[in-house]
């Protein structure tokens, strides 16, 4: 005899640019009864939930976390159980670093049914929006995503490896930024690579900052999280691509106003 639990849509609700959630993750927003969400969403997209839904800000800030994640995982089957939809709300997408597979695991094991709506990742949109495409014909066709957040002592990365790509996207890793580029330069990378740093990409806040491997640190003082570094050739191509301008009016959520089918 099937249940009367509610359903759980883990949605990623983009890099930061409200505009960027897919419709699909839009469409969940608009139909939920509880919203768990982090800080890096959008306010606009909160505004989005249906005025009786619950709103329950789940936090995950570096090293200051509101609740935990064995606390979100019981929220989701909590809420779920009382037959709601419940939607996840995380910044970028859910399976990048967003640990949208843990929670996934945790509804499987409770029965609950569960649906991923994948979300824009800030490892590819950020660098877009500063004019930085992270591949380019006759410049790399290859890139990474390295999670910043630890340092090199208790992380896992494999620094001689990933220092030979052609462009590294770091996400993460304004606290650990001075031992990643020594990693970079001590297992290889010449310290006059281009490099980039972001902060609070595709949103009107944006700030980019651009120099060398070298002294991409010293230029990065007062610089906050959430930022993303981009190291390779294609920050070059900033020169003639840089196309956002945070002052300029583009198109809004707020434009999008058809209702759509119901999940």
């Amino acid at each position: 005899m099937p249940n009367s639990f509610g359903k759980v849509y883990i949605v990623g609700g983009g890099p930061g640019d409200p505009g960027l959630i897919t419709v699909k993750g839009l469409v969940a927003l608009r139909h939920a009864d509880v919203v768990l969400y982090d800080r890096l969403a959008s306010s606009e997209l909160l505004d989005e939930v249906p005025a009786h839904a619950e709103r329950i800000d789940v936090g995950k800030e570096p090293k200051r976390h509101r609740r935990s994640q064995d606390e979100i995982n019981s929220l989701l089957i909590e809420k779920a159980r009382e037959g709601k939809t419940v939607v996840r709300l995380k910044g970028g997408d859910p399976f990048v670093f967003g640990r949208g597979g843990e929670e996934c695991q945790a509804l499987a094991e409770a029965g609950i049914q569960y649906e991923v709506i994948p979300g824009v990742s800030s490892a590819i949109a950020v660098p877009a929006y500063a004019g930085i495409p992270v591949t380019q014909r006759g410049v790399t066709t290859a890139f990474t995503v390295v999670a910043g957040h630890t340092g090199a002592s208790d992380s896992d990365i494999h620094w001689d490896a990933i220092s030979r790509i052609g462009t590294i996207v770091f996400l993460m890793g304004v606290e650990h930024l001075q031992e990643i580029v020594a990693q970079l330069i001590e297992h290889g990378r010449s310290s006059d690579t281009p490099a980039a740093l972001i902060q609070e990409g595709t949103t009107q806040n944006q700030i980019v900052l651009s120099g060398e491997l070298g002294n991409i640190f010293e230029k990065s003082h007062g610089v906050r999280p959430p930022a993303v570094l981009i190291v390779g050739k294609v920050v070059r191509l900033r020169e003639q691509i840089d196309w956002f301008d945070p002052e300029s009016v583009s198109l809004s959520i707020k434009d999008l106003q058809t209702e759509f089918i119901i999940l």
